[in-house]
């Protein structure tokens, strides 16, 4: 068995780090590690210590090679795909100034709406970026930041993303792909690069930024000494660029230039989200127009509740998860930390047509059905955006793919499964 030769691909999320050890040969996943990653933050505040995913990342190879049984040499490679959006600013020696603002910080919404308005309007971002920007956007986190935390950014010697920053620590460069890079807000899908007009208005020094990688697959670098000696794995093996997580999942399910295209993905986690690959170059506003890790486009569509939002309610009333019926005449929309999409980023939940026979289950029903129709919503938009008609029958025959946390859940797919009528 010590002779197989594996890779390593990193999940870094929200709340923990997964590390799948993959057969670089057969790409059957032999064993993953996990460890957690803390969050901090009330009234909006989402952050976490960039140090934290590190460690993490550590202890999660360890993990998964353990599992495998394998010994360290037969790694030959390593990637990251990250949480996408947060913004991670460092300073001389590579070291965070501050705890990074999470995509789901939504603190940074007036700042979203301000850099909306002075380039004149929702078109005229998705002309350039294909993306409206909103609280979750890096750009507007980093508006946020020279506004109350101006030492911060006036100290940054630079500017990453969280898979950036995992990255810059294995391989010591600094660099990114397009797919991640195309949610920042100042990387332009309709020309493949940074936008120098862009930049200006943001007062971000191109200098701080890391390089974009061709794809997500290309090789930036190896393994340094000192990223080897920290995982416990050989030096000098393949870094690749990596990406940002919805992008990954893409790639992981075959979509893609080389796979399908316009094939719809729901992914059921702390996000709810709705992507798809496609040749065509979103515009919409309703859509994040993403690049993807390959070259081609990967319009989606996230809201900021779905699992968590779901398990709170759960938590409140408590019920297991899975002790659920249908809501009936109650309506839950479980907006606990504000909504991304529709864009209300100081929305809360709100709940309405009690009855005096309404159950407990059915009260989780509706939280379920409320983050369900949420982002079916988001998924009509998305068909629209690749050219199809959501109506009609061959379209509506395709079947939806349902990824993450959530998919495990029965309760999670049969209320997708009945609320959106698909196979």
């Amino acid at each position: 068995m010590s002779s197989r030769t594996v890779v390593i691909g990193v999940d870094s999320s929200t709340q923990s780090t997964k590390a799948a050890v993959i057969d670089a040969v057969t790409g059957e996943q032999l064993a993953v590690g996990r460890a957690p990653h803390t969050v901090t933050g009330e009234s909006g505040a989402r952050e976490s210590d960039p140090e934290v995913w590190w460690r993490a990342l550590g202890d999660a190879v360890a993990a998964g090679l353990k599992e495998s049984g394998l010994p360290a040499r037969s790694v030959t490679g390593i990637a990251v795909a990250g949480q996408q959006h947060g913004l991670v600013v460092l300073d001389r020696s590579g070291r965070p100034l501050r705890p990074a603002l999470l995509w789901n910080d939504t603190r940074s919404a007036p700042q979203a709406a301000a850099l909306t308005a002075e380039l004149g309007g929702p078109t005229a971002w998705t002309g350039r970026t294909g993306s409206v920007p909103v609280a979750s956007i890096t750009a507007s986190k980093w508006r946020w930041l020279r506004e109350h935390d101006p030492e911060a950014a006036k100290g940054a010697a630079g500017v990453r993303l969280p898979h950036d920053f995992l990255t810059e620590r294995l391989a010591g460069v600094a660099a990114t792909d397009p797919g991640d890079a195309s949610g920042t807000g100042w990387y332009a899908t309709a020309t493949g690069a940074y936008d120098p007009g862009l930049l200006d208005l943001l007062g971000l020094d191109p200098a701080l930024l890391p390089e974009v990688a061709p794809t997500g697959a290309t090789r930036v670098g190896s393994l340094t000494d000192t990223a080897a000696e920290a995982l416990g794995l050989p030096a000098g093996i393949a870094v690749a660029a990596g990406t940002g997580d919805n992008m990954s999942a893409a790639v992981g399910l075959g979509l893609g230039g080389a796979g399908l295209l316009d094939h719809p993905v729901l992914s059921l986690g702390t996000s709810g989200v709705v992507f798809a690959a496609s040749r065509t170059r979103s515009t919409d506003p309703a859509l994040s127009g993403f690049a993807a890790a390959d070259g081609t486009f990967l319009p989606l569509a996230c809201t900021l509740n779905c699992t968590l939002a779901v398990d709170k309610v759960a938590s409140l009333l408590g019920l297991h998860r899975e002790d659920t019926a249908p809501g009936g005449e109650a309506v839950l929309l479980p907006y606990l930390d504000g909504e991304r999409t529709p864009d209300l980023p100081t929305a809360s939940g709100l709940l309405t047509g009690l009855r005096h026979d309404t159950t407990p289950q059915q009260l989780l029903g509706a939280a379920y059905e409320g983050a369900a129709v949420t982002v079916l919503r988001a998924l009509d938009t998305l068909l629209r955006a690749c050219g199809l008609d959501p109506d009609a029958p061959e379209v509506a025959a395709r079947p939806l793919r349902l990824i993450g946390g959530g998919a495990q859940g029965r309760a999670w797919v049969e209320t997708v499964r009945r609320l959106s009528g698909r196979p």
